[in-house]
């Protein structure tokens, strides 16, 4: 169970960070952002490389020759060859099959002025280099420990971004720095995609860089690919403080300036991208915010929404780390320590990676969803950006069940619409289901691809967590519960989703246990309750209490079309055996009925004349059907025709009294 602190975050840290060996005099620290690996290098490599991952299959240590301070340092994606840059002219590769091979080779870049910025594996043998006169692509044979050029873009590049996931590099040009130009990388292939110019909020004169790589990264949200700028200065006289401007991709057309998220605040800003939210933090005040762009929002211009915060900055939840104390005779004492949070060592990486490098931890950032519940008072906004959220199902159905708790219940107009929203999804995911069923092709769905489905809580989830735990609190008022039950059925209705019957019957069983017949007549009246032979069956249950229910289970299955022989089993069960049969003539069922079942019925209730009228209704049968009263040995009628000669002799055939 949640602590009460824990109430006072919505952001933490994973609880157990990887942990390398801090950086030193003696060591230095590298991240890969493609495999997520730190890599910690002991003088060059010579005193030993230790590789940690996300498990122990990436993480790894060996020793390599120390050839001088290495600069960049990056396994491929099979982790077979190790890419190191130890200068800006050249990259030195190491074959890993059973540890590392002791002959290196490598690749110089191309003309005698050009400098290598960096490098980045683009698929398993294939790997660029970034250089400050454009990209050169190279296929690997590490066989052959050889390297073969495949492609070169030329562009003056200040500098680089990278995204492994979609092979997307973004290299910034100009002297301001502010024309970025995105890369597509496939096998063999580089694809330019349109440049775009990024708007500057001061232009310096002399001309100077002024859009730093720090202050620029690509984010996946919601499926779609964006450019997030970093603008400390923003524009406008209006305008308070820092924002980041998102800048939506295109495959065809330069990237479209879409959203900005104001930050109204100024100082040094580091981004996550987490669950489809970029989470920003603040140094200077040591609190995050979050901002979830699929929000509405009150202000656009038609062009560009304006976002504020999903809610106030907060801090991260503290935590702390076991570290190595007093000498002791058994060993070192463990301690625990206090992380300082938001320290000017943190690197961020995307998307949801924090490195403090002096400490030597990696930690992964998360949201916590429960604290929310209580912080985002507006539940219909609070249900909107939970149903956006991986894995909220639990807390959604937490805040339905709340709203109708005595003491936090909330109005029925906004418990309506909550219905209305979850219904929404359940319907769009309820027609994907049923496009994929069909193979139905060119079915298009709502969301993009790769981005989160919206999560689903469908009628069961409702029924088992929300409708009927509430149903049975002493506390709650009937007349509020079945209010709340027909509201969820109309919701259901409005979004044309078949109600399934557990939900009608939690309605009659609430009136029922209250007595209150007269509206549960009414509802059926009304078709506020739809036919069906569960809902009809339960009401035939229901007629010692209240014998009205009786006739409308009947009137009800005879409006289902396809309950006849329920109607039958029903009319037997009440020995209204001729009822029965002018039910059975006129559903055109007499040929195929079972003359048995009837005579046995009619035989138990002990009525000589009943008995006989039933008898020869099925001889007139058997006479229409093959010119012979006789019943034929299948239908095993044996011991009821005797039973006829008992009571009336062995006499010929004479025509069922009308």
């Amino acid at each position: 169970m949640a602590s009460p602190t824990d109430q006072n975050f919505y952001v933490q840290l994973s609880t157990n960070p990887v942990r390398f060996e801090p950086i030193s005099k003696a060591t230095n620290v590298f991240y890969d952002e493609v495999k997520r690996q730190v890599f910690a290098v002991r003088s060059g490599g010579a005193l030993g490389v230790v590789v940690k991952g996300q498990d122990d299959r990436q993480s790894a240590s060996f020793r390599m020759e120390d050839k001088g301070p290495v600069m960049s340092i990056k396994f491929s994606h099979d982790l077979r060859v190790l890419a190191v840059q130890r200068s800006h002219k050249t990259v030195e590769f190491i074959n890993f099959t059973k540890g590392a091979d002791p002959t290196e080779y490598s690749q110089t870049c191309k003309g005698k002025t050009t400098k290598i910025i960096g490098f980045n594996w683009t698929s398993v043998n294939e790997i660029v280099f970034i250089t400050d006169h454009g990209l050169e692509l190279y296929q690997l044979i590490p066989e052959k420990k050889t390297l073969k050029s495949l492609k070169t873009s030329s562009l003056n590049i200040n500098w680089f971004v990278f995204m492994a996931e979609n092979s997307l590099l973004l290299a910034s040009s100009s002297t301001l720095g502010n024309v970025l130009n995105p890369f597509h990388f496939r096998p063999g292939n580089i694809i330019k995609l349109p440049k775009f110019e990024v708007d500057l909020p001061v232009v310096p004169k002399p001309a100077k860089l002024c859009l730093p790589e720090r202050d620029v990264t690509i984010a996946s949200l919601y499926g779609l690919l964006y450019i997030v700028v970093l603008r400390h200065q923003p524009r406008g006289p209006t305008s308070k403080g820092a924002e980041i401007v998102l800048y939506q991709l295109q495959k065809e057309s330069p990237a479209k300036k879409t959203d900005v998220l104001k930050l109204n605040m100024s100082g040094r800003f580091a981004i996550n991208v987490v669950d489809n939210l970029v989470v920003v933090h603040h140094q200077a005040s040591k609190t995050s915010m979050v901002f979830d762009i699929r929000l509405a929002t009150d202000e656009t211009d038609g062009y560009v929404n304006f976002h504020l915060p999903v809610l106030a900055p907060l801090p991260i939840k503290p935590v702390t780390l076991t570290m190595a104390g007093i000498p002791t005779q058994t060993g070192l004492e463990m301690r625990e320590v206090g992380v300082d949070l938001y320290s000017p060592n943190w690197v961020v990486f995307q998307p949801n990676i924090v490195i403090d490098a002096k400490l030597g931890c990696l930690w992964h950032v998360y949201l916590k969803l429960e604290p929310l519940v209580t912080m985002i008072p507006d539940k219909n906004r609070l249900i909107d950006f939970l149903l956006l959220r991986k894995d909220s199902k639990k807390v959604i159905l937490n805040v339905c069940r709340q709203a109708l708790v005595p003491g936090q219940q909330c109005n029925l107009a906004i418990i309506a619409k909550v219905y209305d929203q979850l219904n929404q999804v359940y319907r769009t995911y309820l027609e994907g289901e049923q496009g994929a069923a069909q193979g139905a092709e060119g079915t298009v769905s709502p969301w993009p691809p790769g981005s989160n489905l919206p999560v689903v809580v469908d009628q069961s989830d409702m029924y088992t967590h929300v409708l009927t735990p509430v149903a049975e609190i002493k506390d709650v008022k009937y007349k509020f519960m079945v209010a709340v039950l027909v509201e969820y059925i109309r919701s259901l209705n409005h979004f044309s989703i078949p109600v399934q019957h557990f939900l009608y019957e939690l309605v009659i069983n609430t009136l029922v246990r209250h007595n209150r017949f007269y509206q549960l007549h009414q509802f059926l009246q009304y078709h506020v309750l739809s036919d069906s032979k569960p809902i009809a069956c339960l009401l035939l249950s229901l007629e010692s209490v209240y014998p009205p229910a009786h006739q409308l289970a009947l009137d009800m299955l005879k409006r289902v079309t396809t309950a006849n022989e329920e109607i039958i089993e029903v009319l037997l069960s009440k020995n209204q055996l001729l009822s029965a049969l002018r039910f059975l003539r006129s559903v055109g069922g007499t040929d195929n009925a079972s003359a048995r079942k009837f005579l046995e019925a009619a035989k138990n209730t002990e009525d000589r004349m009943l008995f006989f009228t039933v008898y020869k209704f099925f001889e007139q049968r058997n006479l229409r059907l093959r010119g012979n009263p006789q019943f034929m040995p299948g239908e095993h009628c044996e011991l009821y025709v005797k039973h006829f000669e008992d009571l009336f002799g062995a006499q010929s055939f004479a025509p069922m009294p009308q």
